[in-house]
């Protein structure tokens, strides 16, 4: 009885190879897209073009009518795309934090630099030196709104890049001012 059974289940295992795994296939496609739309181009796109590789193998193989190794590489995609959409969405969250963070960062510095513009004893620096250092707070101001877009529309890497155009300007302007507050050297006598 025994070698009956095994007889019966390796006519059920060859029979079962007998057909092209679409169902298989159709989901490794699916799970593709799901990655896709969950942002692993940007964000996981290793893992997606492993699943995009094996999906290709998979279809290769049942051209080559090897439905078993087509059947494996169509589950090796699922569960690749699967990885990357997960992968993405946690870059995707690691990237929105970062951007977060730097954002507030550069506003808190913008907010400091305007602060220290308005301290009585910079007030009465003269105009010439002052009115650059507002022009520059008001342009880092604004750089830093569209920054605040850019977070606002999901381009995390270019908000980090839009606030380090401000950031760098608002340094040199707590620069200058300390600079223009310290009077000048005088020299020795002999």
């Amino acid at each position: 009885m025994p070698r009956a059974l095994l007889i019966a289940f390796l006519l059920l295992v060859v029979a079962g190879c007998g057909e092209p795994p679409s169902k298989e296939m159709h989901q490794a496609q699916g799970a593709i897209d799901a990655a896709r739309a969950a942002g692993a181009d940007q964000y996981a796109a290793v893992d997606l073009k492993a699943a995009v590789d094996a999906l290709a193998l998979s279809e290769e193989a049942v051209t080559a009518r090897d439905y078993r190794l087509a059947l494996s590489h169509a589950l090796n995609s699922r569960e690749q795309a699967q990885a990357a959409a997960k992968a993405a969405v946690d870059g995707r969250a690691k990237a929105r934090g970062d951007a977060e963070r730097v954002l507030a960062e550069g506003t808190a510095l913008a907010e400091r630099v305007a602060a220290r513009l308005a301290e009585p004893e910079v007030a009465r620096l003269p105009r010439r030196t002052l009115d650059p250092l507002s022009k520059t707070v008001a342009t880092a101001t604004a750089t830093l709104q569209e920054a605040r877009s850019l977070l606002e529309k999901e381009e995390y890497a270019r908000v980090g890049t839009a606030v380090d155009a401000a950031t760098k300007p608002l340094q040199a302007t707590l620069t200058a001012i300390e600079q223009a507050l310290t009077p000048p050297a005088r020299g020795r006598r002999r």
